[in-house]
């Protein structure tokens, strides 16, 4: 199988989280040691090896189309798409369905950080043992933040746990929001029922996956990761990430 070339990014939320932070900048323009939070992202990607990228922009869309624009400036040909409605992130990949074809692809939160170094060690992990889906994991002392995913000694995801409720997870697994699919994870997120917010959400299709026996697997990342939710996070990611250094 060839290395994978393409990626969505999903930019489109509101960040209420951050407060006043983004009352005027979308929360993927942020500063992260001096450069945007979506940057540093885009920056890893390419060093992975994506050359062709689409980004699901929502609130204030505008900045951040005119920010990034046709990623020249990366080594990327981007391509955007907008979420009217905050429907959900199955919704938002949906979005992007006319730009992926038939190849496996990498999906990521536009909020998630990780070592630039972890999105080549995805891409080539789904190159070497292909499969339906190939989660990043986070080790975590508790997931009741994120998602619990439960695995076997494979790493084959048994079960996903949404929103675990505080010390109940019996795995040190988090969901860590970025995944290299295969394209018939798009049939699943076509197919998923809202959620109680009313909501259609991608970890939905993951779920519904897992249960009708696809080969989904896990990824252990190692290095920096960072949910970038809140003003604290993003203080303490200022501290701890070490960004791309590009030269020029």
């Amino acid at each position: 199988m060839a290395s994978i070339d393409t990626a969505v990014l999903l930019a489109a939320g509101r960040g209420t989280r951050m407060g006043s932070l983004t009352q005027h900048v979308p929360k993927p323009l942020l500063p992260l040691q001096g450069r945007p939070i979506l940057e540093h992202i885009l920056e890893g990607l390419a060093g992975a090896g994506i050359r062709r990228a689409t980004i699901v922009t929502g609130y204030l869309a505008e900045a951040i189309e005119g920010h990034f624009g046709d990623g020249s400036r990366w080594d990327l040909n981007l391509r955007y798409r907008r979420q009217a409605e905050a429907t959900g992130t199955a919704s938002a990949l949906l979005l992007a369905r006319s730009e992926l074809g038939s190849a496996p692809f990498l999906l990521s939160w536009g909020d998630i950080i990780v070592d630039p170094g972890a999105y080549r060690a995805l891409v080539e992990d789904f190159v070497d043992r292909s499969c339906a889906a190939l989660l990043a994991l986070n080790h975590v002392e508790d997931p009741w933040r994120g998602a619990a995913v439960y695995v076997d000694d494979s790493l084959r995801v048994e079960r996903i746990v949404e929103k675990p409720p505080r010390g109940t997870s019996t795995t040190p697994w988090n969901n860590a929001g970025v995944f290299v699919l295969a394209p018939r994870a798009l049939d699943y997120a076509a197919r998923v029922p809202p959620s109680s917010r009313g909501e259609y959400e991608f970890p939905q299709a993951l779920a519904a996956m897992v249960d009708d026996g696809e080969i989904v697997r896990g990824h252990p990342l190692s290095g920096f990761w960072s949910d970038l939710g809140t003003p604290e996070d993003l203080a303490a990611a200022q501290a701890a990430f070490q960004p791309t250094r590009r030269d020029g």
